[in-house]
C-alpha cells in the first residue's frame, strides 16, 4: 500500500519519487491530483497505467508562475489576463503550445494545444522546487468519483502508488473549469470551481456553451466521475432500495425509505455543495445501494459544474477519465 505522509513532512520523498520518474498523490485546492513529471515520458506513463486512462484524453500541465507557463504555451492578451486574475487557483486555460517546450507528447495526447493551471499550496510548492511542470489528473481509477482526501486516494490507488501527500479535504472540491480563446470568442470547455460568471467579469464577453469538436481538454468524455451505483437526477420521489443525495432543506417524497442519505448544503449554499460532491457521492457509493437518486440542484454559479459532474455520473458507462 501507498505511503501517506503529511504536507509537512512529504516534500523531500515526492521530489525523489518524480525525480525517479514515478507518480505522487498531491493535494490541490481542487480534487486530489496524481502527479508526474510533465517532461518524463516514463512518469506520465505510469498515470495512464495507474488510473487506466485512455492515452487519447489529454492531462492538464501544472505550473509555478506564469513565466513557466510561458515557457511552455503562448498567451494571447485575454488569456493573460485571466491568468494573472485567477492563478493560482482552480481555473484551467487551453493554449497552443510553444516549440520545444519538453513537455512530453502524451500529455497533449497528440494536440497543438495543452491545457495549462496553476495550483495553490503544496502543489505549487513542489513544481518550483522541481523547477519543470506537473502533469496531474484527479488521483482516481479512471471514470471514477474524484478523491477530495488523502484516504479516498489511497483506498482507491493505493496498492498502484507508491506515496499519497496528506493535506486534509480539499477546500473547492470539484475540478478546474477550463477555458479557451477561439479567436475574439472564449469557450467554456469544463465547468468547474470558478463560476462561469465570474470569468465572463474579467474577460468582459460571455462565454460560449456547447460541445467543441472533439477532446480537447480533460474531463469531457460523456461518461465521467461516475460511482459504481447507478445515478438517477432530479428526483421528486426516493424509489424502494435508493439512497438520496440531497440539496437545500425540502425533501424529495419518500426520502425516510433512502438506504442511506446524504446532504450536499442543508442551507442551499452551492459552494459547499460542491466541497461535499463527491466525498457525499462516495459515502452513498459505499452504503450498498444499486441507485443514487438525486434532487434537484439550481445550475446557477457553481451549480453549473455540479449538475455537469452528475450529468457524466449519470451517463450511460463508457472509458472515461
Amino acid at each position: 500500500m501507498a505511503e501517506i505522509l503529511a504536507v509537512g513532512e512529504a516534500m523531500e520523498r515526492a521530489l525523489a519519487l518524480l525525480e525517479g520518474g514515478d507518480v505522487v498523490a498531491i493535494p490541490t485546492e481542487t480534487v486530489y491530483g496524481l502527479a508526474a513529471d510533465a517532461t518524463n515520458g516514463i512518469g506520465v506513463s505510469r498515470i495512464f497505467e495507474a488510473k487506466g486512462r485512455p492515452r487519447f484524453n489529454p492531462l492538464i500541465a501544472h505550473v509555478a508562475d506564469i513565466a513557466m507557463a510561458e515557457r511552455i504555451a503562448v498567451f494571447d492578451p485575454l488569456s493573460k489576463r485571466l491568468a494573472e486574475a485567477f492563478w493560482p487557483g482552480p481555473l484551467t486555460l487551453v493554449l497552443p503550445q510553444r516549440s520545444g517546450n519538453g513537455i512530453h507528447p502524451l500529455v497533449t495526447a497528440g494536440l497543438d494545444t495543452i491545457a495549462l493551471r496553476m495550483p495553490r499550496g503544496f502543489g505549487g510548492e513542489l513544481i518550483a522546487r522541481l523547477g519543470r511542470p506537473l502533469a496531474a489528473p484527479s488521483a482516481n481509477s479512471s471514470g471514477r468519483i474524484s478523491a477530495t482526501t488523502a484516504e479516498a486516494v489511497a483506498t482507491d490507488l493505493g496498492a498502484k502508488i507508491r506515496l499519497v501527500v496528506d493535506g486534509g479535504a480539499t477546500p473547492v472540491g470539484l475540478e478546474s473549469t477550463i477555458v479557451k480563446v477561439e479567436g475574439e470568442d472564449l469557450r467554456l470547455l469544463r465547468p468547474g470551481g470558478v463560476a462561469a460568471g465570474d470569468i465572463e467579469a474579467v474577460a468582459g464577453i460571455k462565454l460560449l456553451r456547447g460541445m467543441a469538436a472533439g477532446i480537447e481538454a480533460p474531463g469531457m468524455l460523456a461518461s465521467h466521475y461516475a460511482p459504481g451505483a447507478a445515478v438517477r437526477l432530479n428526483a421528486g420521489q426516493v424509489a424502494g432500495g435508493e439512497a438520496l443525495l440531497a440539496f437545500g432543506k425540502r425533501r424529495a417524497g419518500g426520502w425516510q425509505d433512502a438506504i442511506a442519505l446524504r446532504n450536499l448544503s442543508e442551507s442551499g449554499d452551492l459552494r459547499e455543495a460542491a466541497t461535499n460532491l463527491f466525498a457525499h457521492l462516495q459515502a452513498l457509493d459505499q452504503s450498498g445501494a444499486t441507485t443514487i437518486a438525486v434532487e434537484p440542484i439550481p445550475f446557477d454559479g457553481l451549480g453549473e459544474a455540479i449538475n455537469d459532474r452528475l450529468f457524466r455520473a449519470a451517463a450511460p458507462r463508457d472509458k472515461a477519465d
